[in-house]
């Protein structure tokens, strides 16, 4: 081998080797411990539990809900939720299944779920961060799930009701 190419070789290994922005995962979280997170998050929510609810999702996180106009910052869903926490009934989620994503060199997790709920199956998808050794929601869709086989007697009603959303 050259001396020039040598050259270059070992300054490679020595750039790739010491990369000062490579990043090592603080993450202690793992599937099982996301789950529970979640599953706590819901069962906040079934038991009407306002702060438990709340002080899962992380000030800056973004709620959003099944119809179209609901795209809701934390204190706009707080002021949205408070209501029906107060009166000791809020929501009833509970997991049928659910998916979790993470990477090795950061401290975002994804995730998607399907749930069982009041307007029958919906289908959850969110964004977790770990901020200080804690896990918080930093964003949240909930969506309500149309089986395919009846797609074209929901698509009118929903034509209907979301024509403002629609330019054409």
């Amino acid at each position: 081998m050259k001396p020039l190419h040598l050259f270059i070789v070992f300054s490679c290994y020595i750039l790739i080797s010491c990369n000062p922005i490579k990043q090592q995962s603080t993450s202690s979280f793992n599937k099982e411990t996301i789950n529970i997170f979640l599953d706590n998050w819901h069962k906040a929510a079934s038991e009407a539990n306002f702060d438990n609810y709340f002080n899962a999702m992380d000030n800056i996180s973004v709620f959003v809900g099944t119809d179209a106009s609901e795209v809701w910052s934390k204190k706009q869903f707080q002021d949205f939720s408070k209501p029906f926490f107060d009166k000791g009934k809020a929501w009833s989620f509970k997991k049928i299944q659910r998916n979790v994503y993470t990477e090795n060199d950061t401290n975002f997790i994804w995730f998607d779920e399907i749930l069982d709920t009041w307007m029958g199956v919906c289908r959850g998808s969110g964004v977790l961060k770990q901020i200080n050794g804690k896990l918080v929601i930093k964003h949240y869709v909930l969506s309500v799930t149309v089986p395919n086989e009846v797609i074209d007697k929901v698509i009118p009603l929903k034509k209907e009701k979301e024509a403002k959303y629609l330019r054409h």
